[in-house]
């Protein structure tokens, strides 16, 4: 089944208000969320709705967080998010460090006090709208091992940079420090299918291919999936992730970030700092170069890359490109959501009163 784009996003809104919210930041939330449905991440799409109603439920969400600055200088900034969701507090943080790259070249911000931001790609691609270079990432509740560990001591920790064009679309490098994210587990399982090699391993360390390793006591590998195929280097990329996200802004860290209500348990347990925490920044790219030379030269690198000697029947593309195409077919003919997720859905829409619509 699909929806419209646009009635999905006023659905997801009018959740949002349910429990609380002020009508703009539900706002800002529905579109951060079904983004990214609309570009075919729909493991951290509406399918994660009624998770962020639980963290409501569980008395972990404020739905109306007084955002603030606890510390600054002209190029950066800590911020509080007072528990609000992520998929605003983030905004908010990036506009600060937009607002700080045009006064001083670059602005960087890091978050503390928040909770899950939904894709790392939507904040970054703030910065570009600006013309400038945007970076995004976040940390998340321990489901990854560290490589040759049994302990999930790491999450998922995306990581995603933004870097504008001229007349090419703008480069977009979002990807998680895991071989896969989370989510996608989540998508296997509602269909009943078993993960790749290389996703997860059991409770004791050992390779599987199992949808639900997790549930069971297992966890999810870093890119790479073992020693042999680089997976230290995936760990760490996670672990500076983690460190910019939760080290440097006073949030939790390491095993004791607060687990997202999609994790298998609610509670945050022990804590060593506030909430959760994400790394913003953008970069003024007339602070290094003129700005169209610049813009011209990722022009060229984009048309060079994507004209490479490919292998039969494969074409290079540009990080970026398959969201943005999919967002373009999708925003038209509808996004497609699995069974469970409609019945996600529909439970949320009976509890709240809320008009939910499929075509």
């Amino acid at each position: 089944m699909k929806a419209d784009y646009q009635q999905l996003l006023n659905f997801v809104r009018s959740i949002f208000e349910s429990i609380g919210c002020p009508q703009e930041d539900a706002a800002l939330a529905a579109h951060v969320l079904v983004s990214a449905d609309a570009r075919g991440i729909d493991s951290h799409g509406v399918a994660r709705l009624a998770g962020y109603v639980r963290l409501y439920d569980n008395g972990r969400l404020n739905t109306k967080p007084e955002v603030k600055i606890l510390h600054e200088t002209p190029s950066t900034a800590l911020v509080d998010g007072d528990r609000g969701l992520g998929l605003v507090v983030a905004p908010k943080a990036m506009e600060i460090a937009t607002q700080k790259a045009t006064m001083a070249g670059t602005g960087w911000v890091a978050v503390q006090n928040s909770n899950h931001f939904g894709i790392a790609g939507y904040h970054a691609l703030m910065a570009v709208e600006k013309g400038m270079i945007g970076w995004a990432m976040t940390h998340a509740a321990p489901l990854v091992t560290p490589t040759f560990s049994r302990e999930k001591l790491l999450g998922t920790n995306p990581i995603a940079v933004g870097i504008p064009a001229n007349e090419e679309p703008a480069f977009l490098a979002d990807f998680a420090s895991t071989a896969v994210a989370y989510g996608k587990l989540e998508i296997l399982q509602r269909k009943g299918l078993d993960t790749p090699q290389g996703w997860v391993q059991d409770k004791e360390g050992r390779p599987c291919q199992d949808a639900f390793a997790i549930k069971n006591g297992g966890a999810l590998l870093p890119l790479g999936g073992d020693r042999e195929h680089g997976s230290h280097k995936g760990y760490g990329l996670g672990a500076i992730v983690d460190i910019l996200s939760g080290v440097l802004s006073g949030a939790n860290f390491g095993p004791w970030v607060p687990p997202f209500a999609t994790a298998g348990f609610m509670q945050a347990g022990e804590t060593v700092g506030k909430g959760t925490g994400h790394f913003l920044g953008a970069m003024r790219v007339d602070a290094f170069r003129p700005a169209d030379a610049f813009k011209s030269d990722m022009d060229k690198w984009i048309r060079r890359f994507r004209s490479a000697d490919a292998v039969e029947g494969k074409s290079v593309i540009i990080p970026g490109d398959p969201e943005r195409e999919l967002e373009q077919i999708r925003r038209l003919d509808g996004i497609p959501l699995l069974d469970p997720v409609i019945a996600d859905l529909q439970a949320l829409a009976t509890r709240f009163s809320v008009n939910f619509k499929l075509d």
